[in-house]
């Protein structure tokens, strides 16, 4: 069965970084734009960080982690990461790698990021 596992969060000071990774399994990893998305302490709504093509072509980041976050994937290792540099207190977040395929979502349980002093 599909299985998304995400790593690398931790607690962190403004301004620090962090390197999220995703292992995955389960499926034609090769085949498929993924995602990072982010559920804010607070929010309701689930928040979509960046998205990357299949072949490695960055689709999209939302607005405040441009030019901090970066998206990238190892298709070989069937695995996605996320760079993120220069962290703020609003990037507190459960970080979670995940796809879209016929028109279900899949996630996986995520990592915490929690950016404080």
């Amino acid at each position: 069965q599909v299985q998304l596992v995400e790593s690398g969060g931790g607690l962190v000071q403004p301004g620090g970084s962090l390197n999220l990774s995703c292992a995955t399994s389960g499926f034609t990893f090769e085949a498929y734009a993924m995602s990072w998305d982010r559920r804010v302490p607070g929010k309701t709504a689930r928040e979509l960080v960046a998205t990357i093509s299949a072949v490695g072509n960055v689709g999209y980041y939302r607005d405040d982690v441009k030019g901090r976050f970066t998206i990238r994937r190892d298709n070989a290792k069937k695995m996605i990461y996320l760079e993120m540099k220069n962290l703020k207190a609003e990037d507190t977040a459960v970080y979670s790698c995940g796809f879209t395929y016929r028109a279900t979502d899949y996630w996986g349980q995520g990592t915490q990021v929690t950016v404080s002093s």
